[in-house]
């Protein structure tokens, strides 16, 4: 399985916490679609021998274009990759930007699947954040979606300044009223250069502690999987058939292309990204260069990744395929590394396979870096 990722680098506005590249500049969107396909055609290549199963349109926020311009870019896909029957389309779009009329021509549409960034039904929080769409903007556009998309996800922030337990669960429910079979939650965190990360050193607004935090991660993760969802990673809980077949990929390390500024993408044994200017990408797709620096991964590294995407996974880490692909050198590395985990309970071992308890997810990525190899090649 393959996959391709469209980055739409363009907001409304910035919210404060958010350090992905975007413009609030919609000067160039035209010039940038073009751009988009044109690095499509480009790297055709690069897929020659496999079948995409899955478009993700990510940004930024991919909403903000036009459904033309979502068309363009979905018809340079089928012009120039082979497709598997059914692919998994997926559009990431902001309450505020979904219409009525724009919900039902995107169902008119090939995509099929919606990722909404609601974040939370409290306009306190909203404001906090300075998103662009209020609370029951976000209640009406998930309202509607459901009479037209059967696959929709929506994106919860938890560690909210002021968040208690009860306003969490509260969001959580308000989630599962709609009825929908995906939700993506995330910590709230203080990147550098960020609104946010000034508000905080300022002391304007004063950042969640970790204990509550991860109180915030436990509660999601009872409720959600109360109600029949499954974490199948730390901060995806799908019902069964509905897990992101494009998630899933990353996360086990399946291959795939990044398109647009600031895109990240692997092929098992490299990584690239683009230049993440959205002037300097233009120009150079205008002249038929992509602007990619390419990074070719050793044994190290390939380890490294497989241990920090498996270990926030239901699929987890399995010391077999660690001595099979990397050497046992590695595997015996990884469960002495893991040994004080085991003995406290936060990882487990089923069968040859490291796994997080229930208690060791919300510490996941921290135990998988104490897991990497840092002195072989």
């Amino acid at each position: 399985m393959s996959g391709i990722y469209i980055h739409i680098p363009f907001c409304k506005q910035a919210c404060h916490y958010c350090d992905f590249h975007f413009s609030t500049s919609m000067g160039k969107k035209e010039a940038m679609v073009k751009a988009l396909c044109k690095e499509l055609e480009l790297r055709k290549k690069e897929f020659e021998d496999v079948s995409v199963e899955t478009i993700y349109f990510g940004g930024g926020t991919p909403s903000v274009l036009e459904l033309g311009e979502i068309q363009a870019l979905i018809n340079t896909v089928y012009q120039h990759y082979d497709l598997r029957q059914y692919p998994e389309i997926t559009l990431e779009a902001n309450p505020d930007d979904l219409s009525n009329k724009k919900i039902k021509q995107l169902s008119d549409s090939p995509i099929n699947r919606l990722s909404i960034g609601v974040q939370s039904f409290f306009e306190a929080d909203l404001k906090l954040m300075n998103r662009a769409h209020n609370a029951q903007e976000a209640e009406d556009c998930i309202r509607e979606a459901t009479k037209y998309f059967e696959n929709i996800s929506i994106d919860l922030i938890y560690g909210m300044p002021d968040m208690t337990n009860e306003r969490w669960k509260e969001n959580i429910e308000k989630a599962l009223s709609f009825n929908i079979p995906h939700i993506s939650s995330y910590a709230l965190t203080v990147e550098p250069n960020t609104a946010l990360a000034h508000f905080v050193e300022k002391g304007i607004v004063t950042p969640v502690e970790d204990t509550v935090a991860q109180e915030h991660f436990q509660l999601l993760s009872e409720t959600l999987e109360a109600a029949g969802f499954e974490s199948y990673e730390i901060s995806n809980f799908g019902k069964p058939g509905y897990f992101s077949k494009n998630n899933t990929a990353y996360w086990q390390q399946k291959k795939y292309i990044g398109i647009g500024p600031s895109a990240h993408s692997y092929d098992g044994e490299r990584r690239g990204w683009n230049i993440n200017n959205n002037p300097k990408y233009i120009k150079a797709l205008e002249k038929g260069e992509v602007p990619m620096e390419v990074e070719v991964l050793s044994t190290t590294d390939k380890y490294n990744e497989y241990v920090m995407t498996g270990l926030r996974t239901i699929w987890g880490v399995s010391m077999d395929k660690i001595a099979k692909d990397f050497g046992q050198t590695y595997s015996e590395y990884a469960l002495m590394q893991a040994e004080k985990y085991l003995e406290d309970h936060l990882l487990y071992l089923d069968g040859d396979t490291l796994l997080a308890t229930r208690k060791g997810r919300f510490l996941a990525d921290g135990m998988a870096a104490d897991l990497f190899m840092v002195n072989l090649s």
